[in-house]
């Protein structure tokens, strides 16, 4: 009895202090990159084989671990994985229309993931746990209907529906997997296929225990989220789910898992499958990041103390203050920008990002930054020394749905200031409004560096922020220069003093000069 108080009071380990984050010889930072975006594929190339032409210069900027997108076979032959039909099918079956996946075949993904080994680049794959679409063939069975703005609430009385619900996959014969879905792995579907009506349907009868009490109560209960929602209680989903977990880690040698759409998967099975998955894999190191999706960290906090230490979180709500700068721009006061966010709260918990294929104008969480302010939001996830980033593609190479060259070029010098410099403690200058600052002190194999940024427009041609920020007394005498323009210098006192410089609405890195 007393053990298991202890365990009730014992605080949860930080995901981020033991989780693998790269290399583990490696004493440079570890970096993530969102490999994809929505709409992008390469001209010429499969998705996999355009990555796997990138692994070296990924390398070369200090990418250690890459979130690939979902590699299942999906219910369409564009479709991006995220219309999850069947997680064992790699792009090895004639199913769907396509033998091969969106993103490439099966021999391409396996191909490129161990050419990402060889380079020391870790595989993260994104598992989509929480829906299946693309069903075989249909199902009758009784169901009823419920509102879409509060899912606790029918709409109408119970009634027979037929619903696409039975998952055969004849063509795998069983290979990887023996389990076949039907409408009792279920809690509810998005379509009548008798009545030609799109609606939400809680499927009822025999063994059928409605929706799961352990998700997110937005809409009164957020079970549903698309498609055909899976039971994660029903015992036989638990146990593919499980050995599936297992198999993708080995098949791929991936490190770990992105899980998509937490906040709408039973939490408690969502624990076990983690747990559980790390037992199996036998990976103590297994990495895991969840996408709750929500802009308000008093909703989060619960979800992070349910997970126990067991996966890191993405900073929806440190984006949501990027994506609000870069709309009020100079409005925004930047000495709110860290404020109600998971790296303020639980920075050891906090996966940061700027924007990712969810955020991009026009998808179902618009929520862009601004070329205006994507750099200094960078910055603040590249150079401090709090919370683990994540780069997304989209900012990084050419496409059509965000791409901006002037903003991608800028990002790039900060990963090499991260790489090179981003090291030590951190200490915050924000005294401004409109500017703020911090220095990284450097540790016993890199140096540190000083960083200034701005969202001050007006003047922004001319007009020169100018803050006072120490760097410590072992730089005494020493001259610092600029990183991002690579002309300035900054002369340090005898105390450890400089007087660092920014342009308006700009970032400025700043780095000791080396001797001669």
């Amino acid at each position: 009895m007393f053990a298991k108080l202890k365990s009730w009071f014992q605080p949860a380990p930080s995901p981020l202090l033991y989780m693998r984050l790269g290399p583990e010889e490696s004493q440079d930072n570890p970096l993530m990159i969102q490999f994809f975006t929505w709409d992008r594929l390469h001209e010429t190339l499969s998705w996999w084989k355009h990555f796997e032409t990138e692994i070296p210069r990924l390398a070369e900027m200090g990418v250690t671990q890459v979130w690939l997108p979902p590699p299942n076979k999906a219910a369409h032959p564009k479709g991006r994985g995220y219309d999850a039909y069947d997680l064992w099918d790699l792009g090895e079956f004639d199913r769907k229309g396509t033998i091969q996946t969106r993103w490439g075949t099966r021999e391409e993904l396996l191909h490129a993931c161990r050419l990402a080994k060889e380079h020391k680049i870790d595989i993260l794959i994104d598992a989509v746990l929480n829906h299946k679409l693309g069903a075989d063939r249909t199902e009758t069975f009784q169901a009823v209907p419920v509102q879409s703005e509060n899912r606790l609430k029918n709409s109408g009385p119970t009634r027979e529906i037929e619903g696409w619900t039975a998952f055969d996959y004849k063509q795998r014969n069983e290979k990887y997997s023996d389990f076949r879905w039907t409408q009792e792995h279920f809690t509810g579907v998005d379509w009548d296929q008798r009545s030609k009506t799109k609606g939400i349907y809680r499927i009822t009868g025999p063994g059928h225990k409605g929706w799961s009490r352990n998700v997110d109560h937005e809409l009164g209960n957020y079970d549903f989220l698309l498609g055909i929602d899976i039971d994660h209680r029903n015992p036989a989903v638990q146990e593919d789910l499980l050995r599936w977990g297992k198999w993708i880690l080995e098949t791929t040698d991936a490190v770990g898992f992105r899980l998509d759409a937490i906040k709408h998967i039973d939490r408690k099975f969502m624990l076990h499958w983690i747990q559980e998955t790390r037992r199996r894999a036998g990976l103590k190191g297994m990495f895991v990041v969840s996408e709750y999706w929500s802009g308000n960290l008093k909703l989060l906090l619960p979800y992070i103390r349910a997970f126990k230490g067991e996966t890191a979180f993405f900073d929806v709500p440190l984006h949501m203050n990027f994506h609000q700068a870069s709309r009020e721009r100079t409005r925004y006061d930047l000495r709110n920008i860290l404020r109600n966010t998971v790296l303020e709260i639980k920075p050891n918990d906090a996966v940061t990002f700027v924007d990712n294929h969810d955020t991009v104008e026009g998808q179902s969480l618009e929520s862009w930054v601004g070329d205006n302010f994507k750099i200094q939001a960078y910055a603040i996830i590249l150079l401090r020394g709090h919370g683990y980033p994540c780069v997304f593609y989209g900012d990084l190479y050419p496409n059509k749905e965000c791409y901006n060259e002037n903003t991608a070029r800028n990002i790039m010098l900060l990963i090499e200031a991260r790489k090179k410099f981003a090291y030590g403690p951190t200490t915050d200058y924000f005294a401004e409004k409109n500017c703020i600052g911090f220095v990284r002190q450097g540790d016993a194999t890199h140096q540190g560096c000083a960083v200034i940024l701005s969202n001050k427009e007006e003047g922004a041609d001319s007009f020169l922020h100018e803050l006072r920020m120490n760097v410590g007394t072992e730089n005494a005498g020493k001259t610092f220069r600029s990183h991002m323009t690579q002309h300035g210098r900054v002369e340090i006192d005898a105390a450890g003093w400089g007087t660092f410089s920014c342009f308006a609405n700009n970032v400025q890195v700043w780095t000791k000069l080396e001797e001669e």
